[in-house]
């Protein structure tokens, strides 16, 4: 590779990496080509996209962007591949539904929204945060139960009044 497509790679890199908030990084190594295959069919359906990427090139990337990486490069050895996504659990789930048929990927890092993770015992903690639509729909269903509470209390008292009222009205 020469140092133009090298330069052309951390570019699109480094524009990807702005472009996002939720960065996975994960060692697929060992896996063949068919189990491979799969993963990255089970990548389409959930909506991630992962590549393949050279260590070096990312390392560049993350340091020629705006974004604070930290801990993230140190872990840039061995096979690497980049999962990126809009909702942050959606890679660690897939990682979790996918290790149930094989051993990989193992998640080496992630960054999510300005927070980073290191290390594989990391994958519980990732599946168990809220995208953006589970954390809405929990503080509506909140702000909903005090007014489904008093609509069903006066529901229930208006037929409460009008049975006492039609049993007097019958002596």
């Amino acid at each position: 590779m020469t140092r133009e497509e090298k330069a052309q790679v951390v570019e699109n890199l480094t524009a990807v990496l702005e472009g996002t908030s939720t960065v996975y990084i994960t060692d697929i190594s060992g896996l063949d080509a068919g189990t491979t295959a799969d993963l990255r069919r089970a990548c389409f359906k959930a909506n991630v996209k992962m590549s393949v990427v050279k260590n070096t090139l990312l390392e560049k990337a993350m340091e020629a962007s705006d974004k604070d990486f930290g801990e993230l490069t140190t872990i840039l050895k061995g096979n690497s591949s980049m999962m990126i996504s809009d909702t942050g659990n959606a890679p660690a789930k897939l990682i979790q539904d996918f290790r149930k048929k094989a051993d990989r990927p193992i998640l080496k890092g992630a960054f999510i929204e300005e927070a980073i993770y290191i290390g594989d015992e990391n994958l519980e903690a990732l599946v168990s945060i809220k995208s953006k639509e589970e954390l809405i729909s929990d503080v509506i269903a909140l702000l909903q139960s005090p007014a489904k509470n008093v609509v069903s209390g006066l529901k229930s008292g208006g037929s409460k009044l009008s049975g006492i009222l039609k049993t007097l009205s019958e002596k």
